[in-house]
């Protein structure tokens, strides 16, 4: 009777075609994920309170890339942008300062427009802005007109290819009125979503090297009070 085993040479041709298609598989992956990434769609993290009580820290958010054109991976070439951003805009940007962090702020004048605060009312060109639902303010007093004032700024015209932001939480937001304005290229996209919002907890125990029974002991506390610490009205809720 003929044998029905396959030679060993094409077993091992199988072998490697099996293994060729993961690799390929997983290099095309790899390569839609990065573009998605990149030019797309990025989650984002709230680390502060300066655009509190739109954004609490421990927000988690999804922020569209491309409407503004967003910039292909591995080469310096920007996709055209669906629509330039606007006042009032939610914005995820580079730090002018260090372009390593990203910030978020809310866009408040474009280029050529006037921006002016008078005891922390906020005019664009000449008009006084209209302050989103959940701005705030934390101090009663005003600071007196300096450079730079928190609370009496301009009147300052923002140049060409540059953007005016500043975080909601007007009293306590290092921004445009600190570090001067946006330049237009550092732009990275529009926030629009939160998908996750978790409570900061300070009696929380942390996790150290040097204390391996922590790690359990942490992951246990967050088990239990997983749902006291999920802000679950916020989940899914779009950035205005």
């Amino acid at each position: 009777m003929a044998s029905t085993r396959p030679e060993p040479q094409t077993q091992k041709v199988r072998r490697k075609s099996v293994f060729r298609d993961y690799a390929e598989s997983l290099i095309v992956a790899l390569i839609l994920a990065l573009i998605i990434k990149t030019s797309l769609v990025e989650a984002y993290k709230i680390p502060s309170g300066s655009m509190e009580d739109t954004l609490l820290v421990g927000d988690f958010l999804l922020a569209n890339k491309f409407i503004y054109g967003s910039k292909m991976p591995l080469i310096d070439v920007r996709l055209p942008a669906i629509r330039e951003p606007k006042p009032g805009d939610v914005i995820i940007f580079k730090f002018p300062g260090n372009l390593k962090q990203n910030y978020i702020k809310r866009l408040i004048a474009t280029e050529g427009q006037v921006v002016e605060i008078k005891n922390k009312q906020v005019y664009v060109d000449g008009k006084l802005l209209e302050d989103p639902p959940h701005v705030k303010h934390t101090d009663n007093t005003n600071s007196p007109i300096g450079n730079p004032s928190r609370d009496n700024f301009g009147p300052y015209r923002v140049p060409k290819g540059f953007l005016f932001a500043m975080g909601d939480n007007r009293d306590n937001s290092y921004d445009s009125r600190f570090w001067g304005p946006l330049d237009r290229k550092l732009v990275l996209g529009k926030a629009m979503i939160l998908h996750w919002s978790w409570k900061k907890d300070d009696h929380a125990p942390e996790m150290t090297l040097s204390n391996p029974l922590s790690i359990p002991h942490s992951i246990a506390y967050n088990i239990w009070h997983f749902p006291d610490r999920v802000r679950w009205s916020r989940i899914a809720s779009l950035i205005k």
